[in-house]
């Protein structure tokens, strides 16, 4: 499998501004539809062609593949998830990275203010 698109140059940025984007806009869920990610990447100030790295940390993996498979894309959910997690938490999701864990679920370590949206 390969990665969708090119990646953002700031994943860190990117993933949190979308995630702002998602609560603002909808709540707080475990995930996101396709479709609610892409229309917050749209709004965001990145590059809408990245929605896929955003979709990897929103949607499930079930509506993550559907989506790619409706649109004939192959992208690797497990591999983009552990790089935007990786680089969301400063490289400290390496020890607990579990790719079926929604961001809500994320272990309670110390994430330096990147979801303070929450509070």
């Amino acid at each position: 499998m390969t990665s969708c698109t090119l990646a953002p140059t700031d994943k860190k940025a990117y993933g949190k501004e979308v995630g702002e984007i998602l609560v603002k806009n909808y709540g707080k869920k475990k995930f996101y539809t396709p479709e609610q990610v892409k229309k917050a990447s749209s709004k965001s100030r990145y590059d809408i062609d990245w929605h896929c790295w955003a979709m990897c940390l929103y949607t499930s993996p079930m509506e993550f593949k559907a989506y790619h498979d409706s649109i004939g894309e192959t992208c690797d959910y497990a591999s983009m998830k552990a790089e935007m997690t990786a680089a969301l938490t400063d490289g400290a999701s390496e020890s607990w990275f579990d790719i079926d864990l929604s961001w809500l679920e994320w272990p309670d370590i110390e994430l330096p203010s990147i979801f303070d949206f929450l509070d």
